[in-house]
């Protein structure tokens, strides 16, 4: 299978003032089509880096990172932020979602960026949230969300462009156990449909949703288990 994300001999170093931090050191690793990752390890390990330079938010100091095809490097600013947009699905902790605005208008918002008229955007946003369980909430705005209802949505936003990607930073960091165990089936089913699912997490149990974990420590792999999922 061709890799939607490749690392090779990747460092990443933060510099401020006479001082170098190595947040990632001489990192490489594939991730086929298909694949559901979770990167695990303890605050400090390198966890948000490797997020930051997985979704294009950073450029390594040194080696190659290439998403769905392209090297991040050849980018500039402009087709960095264009690939995000179609490549890579965001799930954030926090959700994100827009303020007094509706659920399908949260999920369409990407489409009208990438120049998709509101007519087809919503229509697309209203079947994604269908799809998701959440026809009944189309016309709410996040304040009459419960949490799990707006992770569903930010799930939606995510999956409306078809991304080769879905990135989810710790997706259940804001949710009660019950929830996120909902969360995390919802990803399964989607990737067991043929999504791309990297999740970050600190969560052991979060990880063990995944087909394979890749734990980090120190700013570099400790190990890169294929799992047997019995989530």
């Amino acid at each position: 299978m061709s890799s939607v994300v490749s690392l090779s001999s990747v460092r990443r170093e933060y510099t401020l003032g006479t001082n170098t931090t190595v947040a990632l050191d001489d990192v490489t690793l594939d991730i086929a089509a298909g694949e559901f990752v979770a990167i695990i390890g303890p605050s400090g390990s390198g966890k948000s880096t490797m997020m930051n330079l997985i979704g294009c938010l950073d450029r390594p100091t040194r080696g190659l990172v290439s998403v769905a095809g392209y090297d991040v490097a050849d980018l500039d600013d402009d087709a960095l932020t264009s690939l995000r947009s179609q490549a890579i699905g965001f799930v954030f902790q926090q959700f994100q979602l827009l303020p007094r605005t509706s659920a399908l208008d949260n999920v369409a918002t990407p489409l009208l960026y990438q120049g998709v008229k509101q007519r087809e955007a919503r229509q697309r946003a209203e079947e994604i949230l269908t799809m998701l369980g959440l026809s009944d909430r189309l016309d709410n705005d996040r304040t009459q969300l419960s949490g799990g209802q707006q992770q569903r949505v930010a799930i939606a936003r995510a999956l409306v462009t078809n991304p080769a990607l879905v990135l989810a930073d710790e997706p259940t960091g804001a949710l009660d156990s019950t929830t996120g165990r909902q969360v995390m089936d919802l990803l399964k089913d989607l990737n067991r449909a043929g999504r791309t699912v990297v999740v970050i997490t600190h969560d052991a149990n979060v990880a063990n949703y995944a087909d394979r974990q890749i734990h980090l420590l120190d700013g570099r792999i400790s190990s890169d288990q294929r799992t047997k999922v019995t989530a």
